[in-house]
């Protein structure tokens, strides 16, 4: 075993097959021994060494890069799907709750704009004059759209993880953050409606928002989830079900993180450039419908893994 792992300090590879059969036999042999030099001899030199040994082959044999990747991608091809339908109703729960602010803002502004005011308050105003004159504030320079990009992405994830911490409130955090930000998008396009400006912003929308607003939904459904179980603990201590949901609801956060980063690589690049609509609304039809298709549909034939 000695040198066979000296051998293969530098490079595993250069084993051969035989090596790497006979490294596998002689690790197996080798655990048995120490086990028994632990009962026997729990004192002794040769135990310290045999676990030594044991360490290094076990280094050797299972190597952490490799492992991690496979967790990884069995992750995203099973679990993550199989995750999000777990929490499937409390999504669904997220996504009323935007939207029922966000017609009824929508329809209160339309009929009335001075309601803009009421929904946004007074700092709203340098916005309302820019769309009284006829001007959309989506622009965004060619030169400048890198760092928009960043900004927008952090700014993504940053809401996404306040809308998931909200469950620790028993749900009421999230349930405002959801509510506030579809009445905010609501009253939005019922303002621009009025000043018939609402097809440039679903324009500029479009490319991004659906898997956007899809993992903002997903992080509400987490918060939502988190907070049931605190309200509803059932037969469970609230504590054993805080644990439990959080870290199923962790594990959904951090796996949508690469979604919004492409979606504020969409928002930030595609969205405001002179793109015809048609390809806006392509890129945001066929990137939704993959998004939910891999939610709805992976993970669910059996497999050896």
């Amino acid at each position: 075993m000695e040198t066979l792992l000296q051998q293969a300090r530098t490079d595993p590879r250069r084993l051969t097959a035989p090596e790497r059969n006979e490294l596998g036999l002689l690790y197996r042999a080798l655990t048995s021994d120490l086990a028994l030099a632990q009962r026997d001899f729990p004192n002794q030199q040769v135990t310290r060494y045999l676990n030594q040994l044991v360490g290094r082959a076990h280094t050797l044999i299972y190597r952490g890069e490799p492992l991690r990747r496979r967790r990884l991608a069995h992750f995203y091809r099973r679990g993550f799907p199989q995750l999000y339908r777990a929490i499937l109703p409390y999504t669904i729960t997220a996504f009323v709750l935007f939207l029922l602010p966000a017609l009824a803002a929508f329809w209160v502004v339309a009929i009335n704009p001075e309601w803009i005011y009421v929904i946004e308050g007074p700092e709203i105003a340098g916005l309302v004059a820019e769309v009284e004159r006829g001007e959309l504030w989506t622009e965004i320079a060619p030169g400048v759209r890198s760092a928009a990009a960043s900004l927008i992405m952090t700014n993504n994830i940053q809401v996404m993880f306040l809308t998931f911490a909200g469950g620790l409130t028993a749900g009421l955090l999230t349930l405002w953050v959801i509510a506030s930000n579809g009445m905010h998008l609501g009253a939005i396009f019922g303002l621009l409606t009025v000043h018939n400006l609402a097809a440039g912003l679903a324009e500029f929308v479009i490319a991004h928002g659906v898997v956007e607003l899809s993992v903002i939904f997903l992080a509400g459904g987490c918060g939502l989830y988190v907070g049931d179980g605190l309200v509803r603990p059932g037969l469970v201590s609230r504590k054993d079900v805080l644990v439990q949901r959080t870290r199923v609801s962790v594990q959904l956060i951090l796996g949508s993180a690469p979604f919004l980063v492409i979606a504020g690589l969409i928002e930030g690049f595609l969205s405001p450039s002179a793109a015809p609509w048609w390809v806006k609304v392509a890129v945001g039809v066929l990137s939704g419908a993959t998004l939910y298709a891999y939610w709805l549909g992976a993970g669910r034939q059996p497999t050896e893994d």
